[in-house]
């Protein structure tokens, strides 16, 4: 099963234990703000702060274990042909886009808003947003704790391959931005391949 997500467009899917997602970055330089949940329970939630911890790098690439705010396992990256993630760089707003950027982004679509209008199909508010993972984002930082978000290292074409140690909830926000290079200033689309029983949400 696979779908194409457009750009500046949200997705939520359940993918069953075991059983895994493909996020292909059908033409490069494009940025997927993704927040974890458990299926069955809403409470169990990405935390970046066990995740960054238990790893010890801010990057995630192949090997690195995506954990709960217990440092319980929700999923594992076993594919990745672009080598680092972003997990500090949170997701776009309308009011973070407005400080960053101008008053005149005020009204431009955000990923916080994707996340709040694709999580209200689960009952999710704006209390449940967490700290995000971005896929193809990269924020390097300095020695001297500076960090900026700058031209990514994807290229069309390429993966990262997830797989659930439990039901997970899996909620994405296909970037909208257009102020910095997250997404080379031009979003688009990516595709999901999901394995064959996984449940197709939106």
């Amino acid at each position: 099963m696979s779908i194409t997500v457009t750009p500046r467009a949200p997705w939520s899917g359940v993918v069953p234990a075991g059983h895994t997602i493909t996020i292909t970055d059908l033409d490069g330089n494009q940025a997927v703000d993704t927040l974890f949940y458990g299926a069955n329970d809403h409470t169990i939630r990405y935390s970046a702060q066990t995740t960054i911890a238990a790893q010890g790098s801010i990057f995630l690439g192949t090997g690195s274990v995506i954990r709960d705010q217990e440092s319980r396992p929700m999923m594992t990256i076993v594919s990745d042909e672009v080598g680092r993630h972003d997990t500090i760089g949170g997701a776009c707003s309308q009011e973070s886009n407005t400080l960053r950027y101008g008053h005149h982004t005020k009204h431009q679509h955000a990923c916080v808003e994707n996340f709040l209008i694709e999580g209200s199909r689960h009952g999710l508010g704006k209390r449940d947003l967490v700290g995000n993972v971005n896929f193809y984002m990269y924020v390097p930082v300095d020695a001297d704790g500076t960090l900026g978000i700058v031209d990514g290292l994807s290229a069309p074409g390429r993966t990262i391959v997830l797989r659930a140690e439990i039901d997970t909830l899996v909620l994405i926000s296909n970037c909208p931005q257009i102020n910095n290079p997250c997404n080379g200033f031009d979003p688009s689309a990516v595709s999901l391949a999901l394995s064959e029983t996984a449940e197709l949400i939106a």
